[in-house]
């Protein structure tokens, strides 16, 4: 078998440069053979079966008995305050109080992470983040909402039990402020959106589509900052990800589990990250060249120093063989 050679690759958004290393793994599928087979918590000693136990839900789906629930996250990085957090100078140095929320949203069977839900069960996750996102979008002191998932305890997860979470913030994370400019950038240049421009490319190309469906598709990133990293776009042009409508968002929820699905049964059940890019809340207008999307980044390969030192992520498995191995 020819081995393939390395390459710097620059991502069309960011400018940021990765490099495909195929040369420094073993052959890609005994990469991912190396996975334990995971472990679930006693449910006796879980304190996600009953989410509700110390105060009434901020939110609560299902038919008598609850499906999902959303609650405060007990050890908050953000809280919520009556008045808006400010920045100001500390020496040199800018600093702003972390106003704002941090909630979990926990689906109720303690086995079933988000790729073994029913299709309505997974549609209602993303439904659920967009309700209390909407009821959020209008407080002056909020400007970004971070949406993820950490699955397994390499991947951040404290609790097996299925669950994600809502961060609500009073500035605009810096990946994201990188994508925007990006983005941003590619528009005022090509009078165009970047990500169509790239889901058009990938779908004519065809060599990293994992999965489509009518309104989304799954791909692996030309530029992927890690072995097996897939990106989940709307195949509609929406920068807001709370303004997607039901039609189109259950588009992105089968295509998410589809995507976690061959990641779970094709690459060894890997600890994982997934997590919402969307436009900001705040000053609308300005974000429309913006194309909402979900990043699927497993935890396979370590940060190491060239890693740390440059900034430069290093992929050793091509997102063409990559891709062909999730698709099976």
């Amino acid at each position: 078998m020819k081995k393939m050679k390395s390459q710097l690759r620059q991502d069309l958004v960011s400018g940021d440069w990765v490099v495909i290393a195929p040369g420094r793994a073993k052959r890609p599928h005994q990469l991912v053979q190396k996975n334990p087979k995971r472990k679930v918590s006693p449910i006796a000693s879980c304190p996600f079966e009953n989410p509700a136990k110390g105060g009434k839900p901020i939110l609560s789906y299902g038919d008598g008995e609850w499906e999902l629930q959303m609650i405060e996250n007990k050890y908050p990085a953000f809280v919520h305050k009556k008045t808006c957090s400010t920045i100001v100078k500390d020496g040199p140095y800018s600093v702003t109080d972390t106003g704002g929320h941090h909630e979990l949203l926990i689906t109720r069977d303690h086995r079933k992470n988000f790729s073994e839900l029913s299709k309505a069960q997974a549609q209602q996750v993303l439904e659920a983040f967009r309700d209390r996102y909407l009821m959020l979008e209008n407080d002056a002191c909020l400007h970004y909402v971070s949406l993820f998932q950490n699955w397994g305890v390499s991947a951040g997860a404290s609790v097996y039990h299925p669950h994600y979470q809502f961060i609500a913030m009073p500035i605009v994370p810096p990946d994201v402020m990188h994508s925007l400019h990006g983005s941003l950038r590619y528009y005022r240049d090509h009078k165009t959106c970047v990500h169509c421009v790239m889901i058009e490319w990938e779908r004519k190309y065809q060599k990293r589509i994992i999965y489509e469906n009518d309104g989304a598709v799954v791909f692996a990133p030309f530029v992927s900052k890690a072995a097996f990293e897939m990106r989940v776009f709307p195949k509609t042009h929406l920068p807001y990800f709370e303004n997607t409508l039901d039609a189109a968002m259950d588009f992105v929820a089968d295509a998410l589990q589809h995507a976690l699905k061959k990641l779970k049964k094709n690459v060894s059940d890997p600890d994982y990250n997934f997590f919402i890019h969307t436009a900001p809340i705040k000053d609308k207008a300005q974000y429309h060249m913006y194309h909402w999307h979900i990043e699927i980044i497993p935890k396979i390969s370590k940060t190491a120093g060239f890693e740390l030192g440059t900034g430069i992520d290093i992929d050793s498995v091509d997102p063409d063989v990559a891709a062909k191995i999730l698709r099976t």
